[in-house]
């Protein structure tokens, strides 16, 4: 858990003894490559650590998927409105390759969080980290044409598309496959 102490330590000040307090709410734990982190309906209870791997949040309409993000090594992944709000999940989240995390419970972060206002300090830095980055990518739809998201992510994001699958890339961007390939070849013709 070296690599959770770290990012940790990168988004707050954490004592030894804050660490030592936090210990009972984390649990390490394994996906394998397609498992579900988080199902469509239940209520998320937990902050994900990924440790090694990544995984990806998605919502499927009419049989077709829609990924709405991607989540990487030292990222938190979660529902930040069912986790808030104790509100069932308008969305999966499933391990796109085998995954190692660190499960923050939140029944126990936030008894902990009452005792230490370090810990306190970190849920709301983590949550913070995870809505702005989230605000960032529902931006790109916003204001970005599907070329102009690309290339924000070529220049932001680039392990999003050394990583992740065409298919799965064109869905999150929005676009059919095919019209993802059309913008990549032509890019690459200038």
């Amino acid at each position: 858990m070296d690599n959770l102490l770290k990012y940790i330590q990168s988004l707050t000040n954490f004592s030894d003894k804050s660490w030592e307090l936090l210990q009972p709410a984390l649990i390490k734990f394994e996906f394998r490559k397609n498992e579900l982190l988080l199902k469509e309906g239940q209520v998320c209870n937990s902050l994900f650590y990924i440790e090694k791997g990544y995984c990806k949040s998605y919502y499927e309409t009419e049989g077709v998927v829609k990924n709405t993000g991607f989540f990487f090594e030292n990222e938190i992944a979660t529902n930040i409105k069912s986790f808030g709000s104790g509100q069932k999940s308008e969305y999966n989240i499933v391990a796109c390759e085998q995954l190692t995390t660190v499960i923050f419970d939140k029944e126990k972060l936030f008894e902990i969080a009452q005792q230490a206002n370090e810990v306190e300090i970190l849920g709301r830095n983590c949550i913070r980290l995870f809505a702005t980055k989230q605000e960032e990518f529902s931006n790109l739809f916003k204001l970005y044409s599907s070329k102009e998201r690309l290339e924000y992510l070529e220049n932001n994001y680039p392990e999003v598309l050394q990583r992740i699958p065409l298919s799965q890339l064109a869905s999150f961007l929005g676009v059919a496959r095919e019209t993802l390939s059309r913008i990549r070849k032509r890019r690459t013709q200038i």
